[in-house]
């Protein structure tokens, strides 16, 4: 446990990691298998506890990659389109862009900073924006402010957890992400059920 703990005392301390936070948190944007959450919860439990590190720019770093990963899925979904293969044209799938088109003109600053949270959620919502033509300019602040208020969040994970559990890296960062984990979930589980309670979009043929 002690060799754990110096170990992870030296990686907080080092400068690689931001250049780490940075990456993941840029993929996780477009590829939700990276777990840029659990990185940041972590890195942030162990600054907290072992008074290591730098939690404003842990923050900083993190946001920006998070904008980053986010613009990338837009403009995957840009250059995608939502008519480019076959199965995109279905009149099924076809209603259902149509249904996320008028749900982005209504409401795109809840569902974009809404996604952020739900790490799948969040790569179909950018990309369908990118698809369906919502507009850069209105995208780019919400990825912005999405950024800044996720990073922010998941600092606050961290940061109580590494508080609670002093002088003890490995547990407080544990700690960190099982929360980090459980609040995921639940947040997964109330958007799902937004979703069920939303009148489906009329389907044609």
């Amino acid at each position: 446990m002690d060799i754990l703990n110096d170990l992870i005392m030296q990686a907080i301390a080092s400068p690689w990691l931001y250049l780490v936070l940075l990456a993941v948190t840029i993929i996780d944007g477009f590829f939700p298998p990276v777990p840029s959450e659990t990185v940041l919860v972590a890195a942030a439990a162990v600054a907290t506890s072992t008074g290591e590190g730098n939690l404003l720019l842990l923050g900083v770093v993190a946001a920006v990659g998070a904008a980053i990963g986010d613009n990338i899925a837009f403009w995957i979904g840009r250059r995608i389109g939502t008519e480019r293969f076959a199965w995109m044209r279905r009149p099924r799938v076809a209603a259902a862009f149509a249904h996320a088109q008028r749900a982005l003109d209504r409401r795109s600053a809840t569902l974009i900073l809404g996604a952020r949270y739900i790490p799948v959620g969040r790569v179909a919502v950018n990309m369908t924006a990118g698809g369906l033509g919502f507009p850069w300019r209105r995208f780019l602040p919400l990825s912005l402010v999405a950024g800044l208020s996720w990073s922010a969040f998941s600092l606050v994970i961290g940061l109580l957890a590494g508080a609670w559990i002093k002088d003890q890296p490995l547990l407080s960062a544990g700690l960190g992400i099982v929360v980090a984990l459980v609040i995921g979930v639940v947040i997964d589980r109330i958007a799902a059920a937004r979703r069920r309670r939303e009148p489906a979009p009329h389907l044609a043929g």
